[in-house]
């Protein structure tokens, strides 16, 4: 389990930050409903608590040399926001497999509805449970996205109709260990704005969490999560960036 060392103790030598950043309230989180792959906006609640984000970053002396995103508006306007904020002209690197988990049959439903349609319990088990999967769309509902012309150029057997937590992790566990670490390991500093359930199975991959324990993990909107990562990738220091002061 890992060890949370006290913000105010000193950093250790020889570390990379590493930030993570669930993306500001999007109007379906303000209105409660699922939305996973749902390409909605942020709200303006969510939009001020993007540029609080880039203020607590800048205020604490951070800055990045990357910034990997979900192409979905409400992460990749998060990003954009921050940057834009801290004066960072870098790369935003967009890529699907850091979509929020697919809610299937849910999404764009209120919590009520979905219960109403499908249960308590279809609903509830996906909730709590590492390997629970939402009710399946079928291929030809217009929310599959292989019916999506931003997904036109992927293999539609790779593109979810549902996604439990352990779908998530398994899509994105490559593009982490391909992609995201390579750049670490060369020292590059790194910001990740993404989703709740995404970000969840990075403190999977990170903090080596049991399945029950990532179930229960909260992720505030705009609030920036920093790991520093040691020469081997393992977390030495993980804390909040507003429990600094």
């Amino acid at each position: 389990m890992l060890r949370v060392i006290p913000a105010d103790e000193p950093p250790r030598r020889h570390v990379t930050p590493l930030v993570i950043l669930r993306h500001g309230q999007s109007i379906w989180n303000r209105d409660k409903k699922f939305t996973g792959w749902s390409d909605v906006p942020l709200s303006p609640k969510g939009e001020q608590e993007a540029e609080q984000a880039a203020y607590l970053l800048k205020q604490a002396g951070f800055t990045f040399d990357l910034c990997y995103s979900s192409p979905l508006q409400r992460a990749r306007t998060t990003a954009q926001i921050v940057l834009s904020t801290m004066q960072l002209n870098i790369p935003i690197i967009e890529s699907w497999r850091l979509n929020e988990r697919h809610y299937g049959a849910l999404e764009s439903m209120q919590r009520w509805e979905a219960i109403k349609e499908f249960g308590i319990w279809p609903i509830l088990g996906c909730q709590i449970k590492f390997d629970a999967t939402p009710p399946y769309l079928e291929t030809t509902d217009s929310r599959f996205p292989g019916n999506q012309p931003a997904y036109a150029h992927i293999d539609q057997n790779e593109l979810p109709r549902a996604e439990s937590l352990q779908h998530t992790l398994a899509r994105v566990k490559p593009y982490w260990e391909k992609t995201i670490q390579p750049e670490i390991s060369q020292g590059k500093r790194i910001l990740i704005v993404s989703h709740r359930n995404t970000l969840r199975t990075f403190r999977v991959l990170l903090e080596h969490l049991h399945y029950s324990q990532v179930m229960k993990s909260k992720l505030a909107t705009g609030r920036p999560l920093v790991y520093e990562l040691d020469q081997r990738l393992k977390v030495a220091r993980r804390y909040y960036i507003d429990k600094l002061n």
